[in-house]
């Protein structure tokens, strides 16, 4: 039987709270900030779904005569050192990252009734704000689409600002992000 003093124990418990503290400090940290390669593509976000989850927008064909321009579920998330500065000061930061992960629509019924209800995982795209890697964007914001499933890309090259960033300017409601359409964001902004 191994006997510590009080005063050792008590030394042990306070260090095994400072490394716990310390361990829950970098998780709410967030991930690290967004990683490029030496050609500027982005490398695809690795451990998105342990970010914040802020919403999932849904345009599906049968409710736009068949021609949605994005038919699919979008599941998004913002890495947390982002989401701590957006809750504290209603301001994406410089290396905000949001993810949008595409889901096909599944069934339109279920056992609660009919509905849209979420299919397959079918692709993954990026938002990076970055005054440093894109100065010369709208409000330093670039688009990265990793492609579909199977074939998920690596890494990703931004997107032509026509290809995106026109139409985030002219309707998202802060900032270049449709918090409109994100009830997570406008609730943490509220506060």
């Amino acid at each position: 039987m191994v006997f510590i003093s009080k005063r050792k124990g008590f030394l042990l418990f306070q260090l095994a709270i400072l490394v716990g503290a310390g361990f829950m400090l970098v998780a709410l940290q967030g991930s690290p900030d967004a990683k490029f390669a030496e050609d500027g593509q982005l490398l695809r976000p690795e451990g998105y779904r342990e970010w914040v989850y802020v919403g999932t927008p849904l345009t599906p064909n049968d409710m736009n005569n068949g021609k949605a321009a994005f038919p699919e579920f979008h599941n998004v998330y913002i890495n947390p050192k982002a989401y701590k500065v957006w809750k504290e000061s209603g301001v994406f930061p410089e290396g905000t990252i949001l993810v949008k992960e595409l889901v096909s629509v599944g069934s339109k019924a279920a056992v609660s009734g009919a509905g849209y209800f979420m299919g397959d995982f079918i692709g993954l795209e990026a938002t990076v704000k970055s005054k440093k890697h894109f100065p010369g964007e709208p409000n330093n914001w670039a688009y990265f689409s990793f492609g579909k499933l199977p074939n998920l890309s690596a890494q990703a090259k931004a997107q032509a600002t026509t290809d995106c960033a026109s139409c985030h300017k002219a309707s998202a409601a802060d900032d270049m992000v449709f918090t409109q359409y994100y009830p997570v964001l406008r609730a943490a902004k509220a506060h």
